[in-house]
């Protein structure tokens, strides 16, 4: 069986019960909380999905769980041999060893449901772990592969839930302590039941404390500035935000007059001088231009034209007076 069919393509909030010192759970960008360890079980069990449970999924869950189910779990001395062959390339026996456990890696991802990826993603992105551990594992582990496997499909579905469930993706590493800290806040908070200071959260992890609240901030919940707000969800956020490359509606009357002034007394002006502001103020339907740019033009500094500009201005206001 092919990578393409192993990984079958179908696109398919559990309480939290964690606090992170200086930040509310509502802040808190899910999912973030991951399962407790579950080292103690047998990972060698059989994963069976009951007829019951599979009631609760769509046609095309149900298809993969029962197609899945069709492949028998392998026994220890099935995964040595298999290892074995693995290791000299046969990509049988490593389609196989996949196969041999999909179940493993559904019974994992059961443990994530809800917490921002559909069933099937976290089935999807469990497989990939599944994949990498089969090309990782030799027989020098001294374990059950199935054992092996677990930690790499819990860290391609973690590391899954964290970037694509966020509106800003985090590097790898950034990842992967985020979710050391959160395991670490939690033993702690059962430890001294209650809840662990940044110094502490700190020094279990052997880090910075700078760092743990880098990573606490990295916690609190993002949105994009286009989600709609309002009662109808007429508008979004992004209208509330000022736009600072507009002018103050100030500097727009100061313009508008300006511009009156300019246009009642422009004869005034010599041939030059109307060009000059012509350009700079952006006349006759054109684009104004800098003083850089016009400098360029006339062939002179952009400290001449500005000169320029404020004699020619003077004149006209005083153009304006003498009229009045």
């Amino acid at each position: 069986m092919h990578d393409d069919n192993i990984l079958t393509n179908i696109s398919i909030k559990n309480d939290l019960s964690l606090n992170l010192p200086g930040i509310t759970l509502d802040e808190i960008e899910e999912p973030l909380l991951l399962p407790e360890d579950d080292s103690s079980a047998d990972d060698n069990a059989e994963v069976e999905i009951p007829v019951v449970e599979l009631e609760r999924y769509d046609d095309a869950i149900k298809i993969y769980l029962r197609d899945i189910q069709r492949t028998p779990l392998l026994n220890a001395e099935s995964e040595r041999e298999l290892a074995l062959r693995i290791e000299k390339g046969d990509k049988a026996a490593r389609d196989k060893m996949i196969e041999s456990n999909l179940r493993l890696v559904v019974k994992i991802a059961k443990r994530y449901v809800n917490r921002g990826l559909p069933f099937l993603d976290l089935i999807e992105e469990g497989n990939l772990g599944l994949i990498k551990a089969v090309e990782k594992f030799n027989l020098a582990k001294e374990c059950r592969f199935s054992t092996y496997a677990t930690w790499w499909i819990r860290q391609a579905i973690e590391r899954s839930l964290i970037n694509q469930s966020r509106t800003i993706r985090l590097p790898v590493h950034v990842s992967d302590d985020i979710n050391r800290m959160l395991r670490i806040t939690r033993a702690l908070s059962q430890e001294l039941q209650r809840e662990p200071t940044v110094h502490e959260i700190a020094e279990s992890m052997n880090a910075k404390q700078p760092y743990v609240r880098r990573l606490m901030t990295l916690l609190r919940r993002t949105c994009s500035i286009e989600s709609p707000i309002g009662d109808n969800n007429d508008y979004s956020l992004i209208d509330t935000i000022e736009d600072c490359s507009m002018p103050a509606p100030s500097v727009l009357l100061e313009n508008i007059n300006i511009f009156e002034m300019i246009s009642e007394h422009f004869d005034s002006l010599t041939e030059s001088e109307q060009t000059i502001l012509t350009l700079r103020f952006g006349l006759n339907d054109n684009e104004p231009q800098t003083l850089d740019t016009i400098g360029q033009l006339f062939g002179v500094t952009r400290e001449r034209i500005r000169q320029i500009e404020v004699k020619c201005l003077e004149k006209l206001r005083k153009s304006a007076a003498l009229q009045a």
